[in-house]
């Protein structure tokens, strides 16, 4: 099972009770034989960027990235070049990037919001676990079909989603409770 980055991993039923990544949408920024990272997209906070970061003009949503540096803040982007030392992802997105230049973007062009996603902490794994977790029917993978309007999708939405568009037994999950047990 090939995974790229720029692919998408959608937490599967089977992972009920995990806290970080219950229903869980994930966009993989980098996939290699040791390791492999990428961010929750789909969990956003109560709070905004500007709870935690100084600079900032415009309310800015902060999403939870995963469990693994949930004190440090990451982003990604669609700005490409416009912020130097940027790392491409796939076609559409890119990681990081020169701090300072982003806060001065953002706050000569608001609409600019759209186009980038802030996250506390990140999702990671070490040599062939994540690998060994989508054999063991943890995770669905699918291509981004999004594209670059991945970062505009609803958030609550966008697990539920994904999970109907599997089929069969999957539909059901979509209309559970979080806590089944709770029913």
């Amino acid at each position: 099972m090939e995974l790229n980055p720029g692919n998408l991993i959608i937490a599967l039923p089977s992972i009920i009770g995990d806290v970080h990544f219950h229903r869980s949408v994930i966009y993989i920024v980098e996939y290699k034989q040791e390791s492999a990272f990428g961010f929750i997209i789909n969990k956003e906070l109560n709070y905004f960027l500007n709870d935690v970061v100084e600079g900032f003009q415009a309310k800015i949503p902060l999403y939870y990235g995963g469990p693994v540096e949930p004190d440090n803040l990451f982003f990604i982007h669609q700005l490409g070049t416009q912020i130097p030392n940027s790392i491409a992802i796939d076609s559409h997105f890119y990681w990081s990037g020169d701090f300072d230049t982003l806060v001065r973007l953002l706050n000569k062009d608001h609409s600019l919001v759209n186009k980038i996603r802030f996250f506390l902490g990140y999702a990671g794994w070490d040599k062939n676990q994540l690998q060994n977790e989508l054999h063991s029917k943890v995770w669905h993978k699918k291509e981004n079909t999004y594209g670059k309007d991945l970062l505009t999708k609803t958030s609550q939405s966008l697990w539920r989603n994904e999970i109907i568009s599997l089929g069969g037994k999957y539909i059901i999950w979509a209309n559970a409770p979080d806590n089944p047990s709770s029913n």
